[in-house]
């Protein structure tokens, strides 16, 4: 059962956000014409009312109508218009990637952050994968958090989650790795604790080709191999990447990678999601 056999998840997305046209914020730190000119396209396609975040000089020489709030630290300013209610959602953009969420981590008062990528592979198939970042999904807890948080935040979009936990070989593999033995055996308890919780998994083992037929939520072994999975297909395997949302109830906040350059879609995220947590109430 995959996203597209449910409904096509990226036009829901993109309705959502038309029909919310939230203020979303993007850290920009040194801008590029193709940078703003992915922000302008979201506010021109109404995914949003976008709001420029950083040196207002060097945003304002390459030319844009779009509201500006200059700052030297775009790191934190757009977590602060997020909080004080100023803008609905941000958008990292090109702002620095452990200064923004260390410091969105302190604001929020939050342990640790959960976030969960929207990608699509070569053919166009959309899914999520976690976890994405390298210091994520180290032990058992943190993956069933992800898990559970996960399946929770594909619910807003309407989509009913079917996991695939992989793990770093086949199961005739035991005994080869230490390692390897680790994440077959962490794969196996995840998803039969899962299906007993109702939510629906299954371990694939190594096997991604066959975890994508049937999943819609790819959860790696770990945040490093999760982050190579990401970078493979989006950046030398003609995927896409749309954006990794952190996992809350009251903020929406949209990761994305500096490399590649483009915001469109993870502006149009972040409106559709701003859109759901007011529905949410």
């Amino acid at each position: 059962m995959s996203l597209l056999n449910n409904t096509d998840l990226l036009e829901v997305i993109r309705k959502k956000a038309i029909q919310n046209r939230a203020r979303v914020a993007i850290g920009i730190r040194d801008p590029t014409k193709k940078i703003i000119a992915n922000a302008e396209e979201a506010n021109d396609q109404g995914f949003a009312e976008v709001v420029l975040v950083g040196d207002e000089q060097e945003i304002s020489s390459l030319g844009t109508d779009l509201e500006i709030v200059g700052t030297s630290e775009p790191e934190k300013v757009m977590v602060d218009l997020l909080v004080s209610g100023y803008v609905d959602a941000a958008v990292r953009g090109t702002a620095r990637a452990s200064n923004t969420l260390s410091y969105l981590k302190k604001t929020l008062k939050m342990e640790k952050l959960h976030r969960v990528a929207l990608l699509t592979t070569a053919d166009g198939t959309p899914f999520f994968i976690a976890p994405v970042g390298i210091d994520e999904g180290e032990d058992l807890a943190d993956k069933m958090e992800f898990a559970i948080l996960g399946s929770e935040h594909i619910r807003r979009f309407g989509i009913e989650p079917v996991i695939g936990f992989l793990s770093g070989g086949r199961m005739g593999d035991v005994g080869r790795n230490s390692r390897v033995d680790h994440t077959l055996a962490d794969g196996e308890f995840l998803s039969n604790r899962l299906n007993e919780m109702g939510i629906k998994a299954k371990h694939y083992t190594i096997l991604i080709e066959d975890a994508i037929k049937e999943a819609n939520f790819i959860i790696a072994p770990d945040g490093i191999s999760g982050n190579l999975i990401f970078r493979t297909l989006v950046f030398l395997g003609c995927g896409d990447g749309m954006g990794a949302p952190v996992l809350m109830d009251k903020y929406v906040f949209v990761d994305t990678s500096r490399v590649g350059g483009h915001y469109t879609k993870a502006i149009m995220v972040a409106g559709a999601l701003a859109n759901m947590n007011k529905s949410k109430g």
